[in-house]
């Protein structure tokens, strides 16, 4: 006897199908409402409670200090120390200020209006021989230490060797045209600074140069990914650049001239007799003084020609080393080529340069 199996009947419910992509993108919006972001946005935010300091208020609670406060500040300014002070405070700014703005408008327009290809064009392959003419070109293009640190690392991203790159870097603030006239203005009774720090600047930076071909290496480098101002006009370029820079270096500039000042006027006269007195002492206090100071190096030979007390060697090592070194360079370096770089390559040019002055005022003044 056979015996069959009827298949069972279907059942009534069907599974559900499964949803695809579109299906869940359609549906998303119905769980979360995007009207109630849109709406608690709309909403007036409540007033902070409580002063709000801004610009306007500052200014005028500045201007009611000194209009209260006006008798006890003119006694304060009609004192001899202050007198003093001021004198030597507004002669420097006076006299360097000029320069510092003619050299912040040439450099601008050199690192703008400049061809990126003229420095490897005019730089040969071969590294010695690059070096003392990259040391040679800061004496054609103008700019202070702002300026230089860019243009450098512009140099290095664009195919310059790195030794040739440093020697410009040492060599711009310290011997271009703008800084050597204002020299020669500054020491009026003493034409050979002006060549002595020529020389001794460019010695200084060739030499860097040099060791960098037999002790640097390229790990020691970080360039940036773009150069400043990149993708704007070369107007816009030009003029922030110029904006900059005159915010920066006239910044350095009023606290170089009050800490000349200060140390001109407060300090007893017996201190500062003592230091110029020691020629060694003389010229380390004014190379720590040149690195503490950050000075433009348009304008730092009206601050070195007020030290009167001091040798025409003591103020050479101020006019060579800072230029090269000091503290917003080390800033700036550590920032463009590296912390590695500005550790290694700090220590060695400030021992180098107070060395090449030492060196050439013995030969020159």
């Amino acid at each position: 006897m056979a015996i069959t199996t009827e298949p069972a009947a279907p059942t009534t419910e069907t599974p559900p199908e499964p949803q695809t992509k579109s299906d869940a993108k359609l549906e998303a919006p119905a769980k979360e409402s995007p009207a109630a972001p849109a709406e608690e946005a709309k909403e007036p935010k409540e007033p902070k409670d409580g002063w709000q300091f801004n610009s306007p208020l500052v200014l005028t609670m500045v201007l009611l200090v000194v209009v209260l406060a006006q008798s006890p500040i003119r006694q304060a300014l009609s004192a001899p120390v202050m007198q003093s002070w001021m004198t030597v405070f507004v002669a420097v700014v006076v006299q360097a200020l000029p320069f510092l703005v003619l050299g912040v408008l040439l450099s601008a327009g050199i690192a703008v209006f400049v061809p990126a290809t003229f420095f490897t064009r005019a730089l040969p392959k071969n590294p010695v021989l690059a070096v003392p003419i990259a040391g040679m070109a800061g004496a054609i293009l103008p700019g202070c230490e702002c300026a230089s640190v860019p243009v450098a690392g512009a140099l290095v991203r664009r195919g310059v060797t790195p030794a040739a790159a440093i020697a410009f870097l040492l060599s711009a603030p310290a011997i271009n045209p703008i800084v050597l006239t204002a020299t020669a203005v500054a020491f009026p009774r003493n034409p050979e600074m002006v060549l002595a720090r020529f020389a001794g600047s460019l010695l200084v930076a060739c030499v860097m140069g040099w060791l960098w071909t037999r002790l640097g290496r390229t790990d020691w480098l970080r360039l940036p990914a773009h150069e400043p101002h990149e993708g704007e006009t070369k107007g816009a370029a030009f003029w922030g650049s110029v904006r900059h820079d005159v915010m920066q270096a006239g910044g350095f500039l009023v606290l170089g001239a009050m800490s000349a000042a200060t140390l001109k006027a407060v300090a007893p006269a017996s201190w500062l007799r003592t230091a110029a007195d020691n020629p060694v002492v003389a010229i380390l206090a004014l190379s720590i003084l040149a690195v503490l100071l950050s000075i433009c190096s348009e304008a730092d030979a009206f601050v070195a020609a007020s030290l009167t007390q001091f040798s025409l060697t003591a103020k050479l090592a101020f006019l060579v080393v800072g230029p090269m070194i000091d503290l917003k360079l080390f800033a700036m370096q550590a920032g463009t080529f590296g912390r590695g770089f500005a550790l290694r390559f700090a220590p060695a040019t400030f021992v180098l340069a107070i060395a090449g002055a030492v060196v050439t005022g013995a030969v020159l003044l």
